[in-house]
């Protein structure tokens, strides 16, 4: 079995937003028909009229995606939202209003296939008790298995006091919260309240498609370090909490950060005294400690894969791809069915186990 954690989706039409909500920077969908040569209906991802990415149907059609599962050997997918429409720039209202809107349609996939699809949400963690109220939704009433948020919100870290209370109503609803990066290290924020604007990239990633190779990674270790530093999950130990792309640049920076906490706990060691390691399940941690810590497989590399396994421990890692972008890993766990040393526990761990265990109550249907 797999079942891949990290996948996005969209509505296939949705109302001009702009119009709906009196200012532009949101996206729309502009559909160009089939594709002479790959046979496939496409759209472009616009953006006040100008195009940034086109997609396949495989981004909106749920037969489609079904197609190359079963093409690929994927047995279900966790679906989630494309972070350019977190929106947390937007007015909170407009943002809440949007995130109903998305949550609505992945649930009405997951209820249309429940073995095939479970769904994370998305909230306005631009206003936390609206966030609040939406998360409850998405979980007593839409059966969503929990959320995906972005990894810092227009700047603020995801260790800040001010979003405490949110984690704490993901424990209470024992709903998961998976962290995808966005807004990358070093966007300008523009907080204007007449006329709310998207936040503008820092011109330093500009070429080369350095926000993507550089930028996703270490935004990724930032938020996951924030995360550690902070305390949060000494106050919420039976907080389940995933991170992208295999933490990002957070294994390989781990020895770094585990040695400052020793050096300068006066300056790292604030608000816990736990040092990062004592967080994860494996690197050294108790392994009798669950640890709240969990990660996608989504790291290109054997070698690095490997580490993961290390320092997390196969029952933190979980396979996920990235679907359907071109990033991801094109064949769903082929990395981790390269690995021979990976024993038949550790497989499945990876595989499947890991990312059950993390969806929590809602991932009955995908156990069928």
């Amino acid at each position: 079995m797999k079942i891949d954690l990290h996948t996005h989706i969209l509505p296939e039409r949705w109302p001009d937003l702009a119009a709906k909500y009196g200012y532009g920077g949101f996206v729309a969908l502009d559909h160009l028909g089939p594709d002479q040569v790959l046979g496939c209906c496409r759209a472009r991802m616009v953006i006040d009229g100008k195009a940034f990415r086109t997609v396949e149907e495989n981004c909106w059609n749920p037969l489609s995606r079904l197609k190359d599962c079963d093409a690929l050997g994927v047995h279900a997918q966790v679906l989630s939202t494309v972070p350019v429409m977190f929106n947390y720039w937007a007015r909170p209202q407009d943002t809440l209003d949007l995130s109903r809107f998305l949550n609505d349609h992945i649930a009405g996939v997951c209820r249309e296939f429940p073995r095939r699809f479970a769904g994370l949400g998305t909230i306005p963690m631009n206003a936390p008790q609206l966030a609040i109220k939406e998360l409850e939704r998405c979980v007593r009433d839409l059966g969503l298995a929990g959320v995906q948020i972005g990894s810092n919100v227009n700047g603020v870290n995801l260790g800040d006091p001010s979003l405490h209370e949110v984690f704490a109503a993901a424990e209470d609803l024992d709903a998961c919260v998976f962290v995808h990066p966005w807004d990358m290290l070093g966007a300008t924020f523009h907080q204007t309240p007449d006329r709310p604007a998207p936040p503008s990239a820092n011109p330093r990633y500009a070429d080369y498609w350095l926000a993507w190779l550089v930028g996703m990674p270490a935004e990724t270790c930032l938020a996951l370090s924030s995360v550690l530093f902070s305390g949060m999950l000494d106050r919420l130990p039976k907080l389940r909490i995933g991170f992208a792309h295999g933490g990002g640049s957070f294994p390989g920076t781990l020895g770094r950060i585990d040695h400052g906490c020793h050096a300068r706990p006066d300056l790292c060691q604030t608000a816990t005294r736990r040092p990062p390691r004592e967080h994860l399940r494996g690197s050294g941690a108790d392994p009798t400690r669950a640890s709240s810590v969990y990660v996608d497989s989504l790291v290109h590399d054997a070698h690095a894969l490997r580490e993961l396994v290390r320092v997390f421990g196969p029952d933190r890692v979980a396979l996920g791809s990235d679907y359907p972008f071109p990033l991801g890993e094109e064949r769903p766990g082929a990395i981790i069915d390269s690995i021979p040393e990976f024993d038949a526990p550790t497989r499945a761990a990876l595989l499947y186990t890991t990312a059950l265990e993390f969806l929590g109550p809602a991932s009955g249907p995908l156990r069928a």
